[in-house]
């Protein structure tokens, strides 16, 4: 990094690092390296530009040879994003981790039988060594997960091929799980020379985005394979620690690298404008000596803090501060709520604002639940948002061609197989097809607070849609037990009772949800906004809305004092929730290419604004009580 105190001009001033990134990649002499990129540094641009200078310099080599390039990114929106920027080139292979390491490891399928064996006898082995109270719901949901188990356990040996999607419920029985799929992933690579030898084979050239987020065991486990195979193999990672924003990554990614490894960085900004960079610049100075500067091109900028006493009218206010930014910038597209992106602290403050919050409710407070909820991939709710609401949305509109297509895409009754067995009870499959979708139709039209589990139970049976195995233990209630009371009042969630809670829920939530997770919502979360760029960002700040505990805002700003964790992680150098606050504070000032408005919810506004003119992150003239 140059002197802090040298004034750059050039725009152009970091284009040596694509230089020494395309050095590093020279199969003769292959060096691997971690890029540092900062926020808005054009990684994905530096990111292409060695690909192309690889496809342009060893590209007829590696085809020879049957090689491709790998890239990892963290998203499909990137993965699409780098593709078309490479005009879908055959030999870039671009994916996501899971697609990834699927790619790599499928077909291996008594491999992944036997680690899977090994993995559920030890899993079984633990939940029968837990004693818990019996008849409460933690003991039914333990004993539901051994039965489970064990039955998984016996049906392994008759399953003869693996099959995963990372885009599907993966409900069948041979489907593997995402989880269980990077697991699997970093298990051969760190056992199995054979699989060490496909990777390097395959891809003797493998580039990691966002690698600060890359799952910590896989990371790991590829920084194996590359010491182990230093001069046939170079691993490029790309990312910034500061960027850092879910837990499963590796937390000292970059720090004690090899002495070979070769440490690019970035330094310039090409996002954002000066007074954004220098907010960031500033809320990072406390971490490292990372500084960026701004194109000559982009001075100025406006950044805002609105602080509001906790209480009042929080969409109302929300809409003042839009007004005020509009003045304050004289861009009337702040007066325009899709023209603003709305950042929140957690996905609860989201679902309340688009009405779905107490579906989500429901099925958060399960640990189980929260990653395939909050992308979207759980199961047990994607047969209501991509099965049950698209066939209810087209009914709405009388599209009974629309509806046909669907059940034809998504029913067992319509797999190939079950077609060849049953193929001369084609016209009784019809039958109950459509007599099952008239009773799911007639059910919703007469009922517009019908819940989620009325429509369950309607298509439960008769083979026309697959069932979750987590709705299983609940459908196979009688209604005496439906009706029992845990009088032990469990404060811990289990499964079934999230699910049983879910399922009480009104079903017309779910549009609201099915929008947010496809991003055709004006809010984002702050984990959810890394890689994305917006002209006009609000960031809402609001502590008291939110659900969690490994993110405190009044911490990071100073009104509230270290947790006891937080001090005791302080002085054995871990991380404590100031710093993962404070990273996250950084990504969502970063996202703004225009102007950025913080507001801020708090119970003791004058006191906000004294601790954060302290801090110097603002000028006195930029915060604003309203």
């Amino acid at each position: 990094m140059p002197d802090k105190g040298v004034i750059l001009d050039d725009n152009h001033i970091d284009d040596n690092v694509d230089v020494e990134i395309a050095k590093c990649l020279n199969l003769e002499n292959p060096k691997s390296f971690f890029l540092f990129a900062g926020a808005g540094s054009g990684k994905t641009r530096s990111l292409v530009k060695a690909l192309e200078t690889i496809t342009n310099s060893i590209g007829d080599k590696l085809r020879l040879h049957g090689q491709r390039i790998g890239v990892i990114t963290y998203t499909n929106n990137a993965c699409d994003e780098i593709k078309r920027r490479l005009n879908n080139d055959p030999l870039i292979c671009v994916s996501t981790i899971h697609s990834f390491i699927w790619n790599l490891i499928h077909g291996f399928d008594s491999d992944i039988k036997t680690w899977l064996k090994e993995t559920l006898a030890k899993d079984i082995a633990e939940l029968q060594g837990k004693t818990l109270r019996t008849g409460t719901k933690a003991e039914t949901e333990r004993i539901y997960k051994i039965k489970s188990k064990q039955e998984r356990l016996q049906e392994l040996d008759s399953i003869k091929k693996f099959i995963y999607s990372p885009t599907s419920n993966n409900t069948e029985r041979e489907a593997l799980s995402h989880s269980e799929v990077l697991q699997l992933g970093a298990h051969f690579l760190t056992t199995k020379p054979l699989m060490q030898n496909i990777l390097i084979k395959k891809f003797p050239i493998l580039l990691i985005d966002e690698s600060q987020d890359t799952n910590k065991g896989l990371m790991e486990a590829f920084l194996q394979v590359q010491q182990a195979h230093k001069n046939e193999f170079s691993l490029g990672l790309l990312g910034d620690t500061m960027q850092r924003i879910y837990g499963d990554g590796k937390v000292d990614l970059g720090i004690d690298l090899p002495d070979d490894w070769e440490r690019p960085a970035k330094i310039m900004n090409h996002r954002s404008p000066a007074r954004i960079i220098k907010l960031i610049n500033e809320i990072r100075s406390d971490v490292d000596s990372q500084s960026q500067q701004e194109r000559q091109d982009k001075k100025g900028g406006f950044v805002r803090l609105f602080i509001i006493q906790s209480g009042q009218n929080k969409q109302a206010s929300e809409i003042t501060v839009m007004n005020q930014m509009a003045q304050i910038t004289r861009d009337d597209e702040w007066n325009k709520r899709e023209s603003v992106a709305s950042l929140i602290l957690e996905h609860h403050m989201a679902a309340n604002r688009m009405g779905f919050g107490e579906m989500f409710a429901a099925l958060y407070s399960a640990n189980e639940f929260r990653l395939g909820l909050l992308d979207g991939t759980l199961s047990e709710i994607r047969i209501f948002s991509d099965t049950i609401l698209p066939i209810l949305n087209a009914h709405k509109k009388g599209d009974k061609f629309a509806i046909a297509n669907i059940v034809k895409n998504i029913s067992p009754l319509f797999e190939k197989h079950y077609m060849n067995e049953h193929n001369t009870e084609a016209k009784s499959i019809l039958k109950t097809v459509r007599i099952k979708i008239e009773k799911l139709c007639e059910a919703y039209d007469n009922n517009p607070d019908i819940t989620f589990g009325e429509l369950l139970r309607i298509v439960c049976d008769g083979g026309v849609f697959r069932i979750p195995k987590g709705y299983e233990p609940i459908l196979m209630k009688t209604a005496a037990e439906q009706t029992v009371t845990d009088i032990f009042n469990e404060t811990s969630p289990d499964m079934i009772g999230c699910l049983e809670n879910f399922l009480d829920k009104k079903f017309s939530q779910i549009q609201g949800y099915a929008d947010y997770v496809n991003n055709q919502s004006p809010f984002f979360t702050h984990q959810g906004v890394k890689g994305l760029e917006f002209q006009r960002v609000m960031a809402i700040i609001d502590d008291s809305g939110a659900r969690g505990f490994l993110f405190s805002y009044d911490r990071l700003f100073g009104l509230k004092s270290k947790t006891d964790a937080d001090a005791k992680n302080e002085r054995e150098g871990k991380e404590t929730g100031i710093d993962r606050t404070r990273r996250l504070f950084y990504v969502i000032c970063s996202r703004a290419k225009e102007s950025l408005a913080i507001v801020a919810y708090t119970g003791d506004p004058a006191r906000l604004k004294n601790s954060l003119s302290e801090k110097g992150w603002f000028a006195d003239e930029e915060i604003i009580i309203l």
